[in-house]
């Protein structure tokens, strides 16, 4: 299951209903894994706060022993595609929102966010929230 940003942000956050739906996964075993694109929106985060390094450390800690999946050529190709035709038909969504599908459709995984609103748009992608 990839972790979309917004699940990142809540559990490094403390919201509990983030840190519960964690647990549950990690008591599951289900494989966990965040993405390059996650990185990224994460350490623009850290360029906008007023604590960077609280931040950096706190993005540290969360993603320390995770699986990261880049967004390789196949993924950007599959992203490219959902961002394209979502736009076409008028529903737009962030590029990174696209780039994240991209990896989780190639990786054939689940994407847990919050965010269900945009990544239920995504033709084939299963999402899941907390």
């Amino acid at each position: 299951m990839i972790l979309d940003t917004t699940f990142l942000i809540d559990v490094m956050r403390g919201d509990s209903a983030a840190a519960e739906k964690i647990k549950y996964l990690i008591e599951k075993g289900v494989p966990l894994a965040v993405t390059t694109i996650n990185i990224f929106e994460l350490f623009s985060g850290v360029a906008q706060c007023s604590k960077p390094a609280l931040e950096r450390a706190r993005i540290s800690h969360i993603l320390n022993n995770q699986t990261i999946w880049p967004l390789d050529k196949a993924s950007a190709e599959r992203g490219g595609r959902v961002h394209g035709e979502l736009a076409r038909q008028g529903t737009e969504i962030d590029p990174e929102d696209a780039m994240i599908a991209g990896i989780a459709l190639e990786h054939n995984e689940a994407v847990l966010t919050r965010n269900v609103k945009d990544f239920s748009r995504i033709s084939g992608l299963h999402v899941e929230t907390y």
